[in-house]
């Protein structure tokens, strides 16, 4: 089966617009083409200083086209109920005489191989250096290539950029090596909604189709400004970014520790402006606390809904409005971690103090596992991917796929049943669902049935999982 790495759908508040992994299509013409200059006409794309756009896009893509490759590899998956390969391709941008590669955590993540096209047509293996979900980004690295051939792109400074000014997205669109298309910023710090967790997007009219992810977003210097990530097909011509800016940092945590280390409070802010809530707050200053998560070490500081944090460690701390929230999240993000952190904070108008000790964030994805004569997939519960689930049981498995026809469909179990015990065994791990598993298959000539007790929706369900059938076979 052949995919082209991936789609994403996000829903933007009341506009309802499906959003695609990498996707949308435009272009834009100069509106200064064909104008008259001192009685006689200019050459397209003439701007006013007389420099001709197109050697300007001309010289700009020789920089960085170079640097662009074209990504394709094997992703292990465990959605459909069992765990099997299934090939991706997407696009990135050499950074690094050492071979380093940026591209996309959903280009990369759970692949067991990779290989890379370069520029001058040779190919070459690459292997994963670290990765970070929360940012989309990823840094890979060639195995054996020639030094000397490898063209590197250079990032910019994104928060440079305006509205209006020309860009280039680079990449390989549906899987179509080497592809440039022209647009323009259409915004410089977008927000979107659950999506914006520790940076704003670039967003850009610019050609940004499935494939596309990955690859280099240019400005007409020739250098980075983003890499191409998200993109619509309905609604209108819309690609997104992420800065260059936020690149640069996620790269050098992803050298140094293989991930981007950050730091959790707990804390779900809100703006003092929230115009999607049409929520008020009187003020210039200051950030609100929508919420606390379960015991997150904000909960146990003592922080109450609507409390106001004017500082923390004594650095000013404004949220205004939505865009102001995913760099608050950073700097708390930043916070060292196991160190207490003085919050500056107005609770009905009276100043208060409270020290946080930020602890780090860890995993943000569940480990997977496949049962194939159970003919289903399991995972293991976590806060921030699985948040309802993670409301029941705090450190658990649960159903991830279910395959069918099969035993476990056969059955009446569920995905996202929470497995609590399995012929009286206790599952808190992966490890204890594993040697369950393990007993139950090496047992099977003798006994192929297990009581399985979930918790489905809150509520406790006992499931016989009869599993002498091998649909695998038929």
């Amino acid at each position: 089966m052949t995919r082209v790495n991936g789609y994403l759908l996000l829903v933007i508040a009341a506009a309802s617009i499906l959003m695609v992994q990498s996707g949308g299509v435009a272009n834009n013409e100069s509106d200064s083409a064909q104008k008259k200059v001192s009685g006689s006409q200019s050459p397209p794309f003439a701007n006013p200083a007389g420099l001709d756009f197109r050697e300007v896009v001309a010289k700009a893509k020789e920089k960085v086209f170079p640097a662009v490759v074209f990504i394709k590899g094997l992703q292990e998956t465990h959605k459909t109920g069992k765990k099997h390969t299934v090939e991706i391709s997407g696009s990135g941008v050499v950074i690094s005489k050492q071979g380093e590669i940026v591209t996309n955590w959903h280009v990369v993540d759970k692949t067991v191989e990779l290989r890379c096209l370069l520029y001058d047509g040779t190919s070459a293996e690459a292997e994963v250096i670290g990765t970070d979900k929360d940012t989309d980004l990823a840094l890979i690295r060639l195995k054996d290539f020639d030094e000397s051939k490898l063209v590197c792109g250079e990032l910019a400074d994104s928060s440079l950029l305006s509205e209006g000014d020309f860009v280039m997205a680079m990449g390989a669109p549906w899987g179509l090596n080497r592809s440039v298309s022209i647009g323009i910023i259409s915004c410089a710090s977008r927000f979107l909604p659950d999506s914006s967790e520790y940076s704003l997007w670039l967003q850009t009219d610019a050609a940004i189709s499935p494939g596309n992810s990955g690859g280099p977003l240019v400005d007409t210097e020739g250098r980075i400004v983003g890499i191409n990530t998200l993109g619509i097909f309905i609604g209108g011509d819309m690609g997104f970014a992420v800065p260059s800016n936020t690149v640069a940092f996620v790269i050098e945590q992803l050298r140094a520790h293989g991930k981007v280390d950050w730091s959790w409070t707990g804390l779900q802010l809100q703006p003092l402006k929230d115009f999607n809530r049409d929520i008020y707050f009187d003020g210039d200053r200051g950030v609100i606390v929508a919420q606390t998560d379960p015991a997150s070490p904000a909960r146990q500081a003592g922080f109450h809904s609507r409390d106001r944090i004017v500082s923390v460690n004594l650095q000013p701390v404004t949220g205004m409005r939505a865009e102001d929230i995913p760099a608050i999240r950073h700097l708390f993000g930043s916070l060292p971690k196991n160190v207490p952190a003085r919050f500056e904070l107005l609770r009905n108008g009276k100043q208060m103090f409270l020290d946080v000790t930020p602890r780090q964030k860890g995993d943000v994805e569940g480990k997977e596992f496949d049962c194939p004569r159970w003919d289903m997939t399991v995972k293991t519960i976590n806060q921030f991917d699985n948040p309802g689930l993670f409301y029941y049981r705090k450190e658990g498995v649960f159903v991830f796929g279910i395959k069918y026809p099969g035993n476990a469909s056969s059955s009446g179990l569920q995905e996202s049943d929470i497995l609590l015990e399995i012929d009286s065994q206790g599952i808190k791990t992966l490890d204890d669902l594993k040697k369950i598993y393990e007993q139950a298959i090496a047992n099977i000539d003798q006994d192929n049935r297990v009581l399985v007790a979930v918790l489905r929706n809150g509520l406790m369900r006992q499931v016989v999982l009869e599993f002498s059938r091998d649909y695998e076979k038929e």
